[in-house]
């Protein structure tokens, strides 16, 4: 619980759950940054392989470094408790909340407030 509020940016439990279009995109902006237009296309290539590689691990829970010990990997953490444990341990998925998320402002008219008062 811990790990998922303090990493804004994991929005899902591991690599393989990303969205495909997500993705697609991510690659067709890295395939269009001007460090990578002088590079051939093979260059090119593994370079952005590289960097979406990065990205899905960034958004990915299981794959990042653990609160406590950031030598480790949530899913390395994971891991670890099935073997001490001995029971199977799996994230299936997380929900975030936000503070104040998902409530309603109400909108008041003070002046009219305390001209209905005034009139009580």
């Amino acid at each position: 619980a811990m790990q998922v509020a303090a990493c804004e940016a994991v929005t899902v439990v591991a690599p393989e759950d990303v969205d495909q279009e997500f993705l697609a995109k991510e690659r067709a902006i890295e395939m269009e940054k001007e460090d990578l237009k002088s590079k051939p296309e093979n260059i090119r290539e593994k370079i952005v392989d590289g960097r979406m590689a990065k990205r899905v691990n960034e958004v990915a829970l299981l794959e990042q470094p653990f609160i406590k010990d950031t030598d480790k990997t949530v899913g390395e953490v994971v891991k670890a408790a099935i073997a001490k444990i001995g029971e199977n341990i799996k994230v299936r998925r997380f929900v975030k909340y936000n503070l104040g998320e998902g409530l309603e402002k109400r909108n008041e008219d003070f002046a009219a407030e305390v001209a209905a008062a005034s009139k009580a």
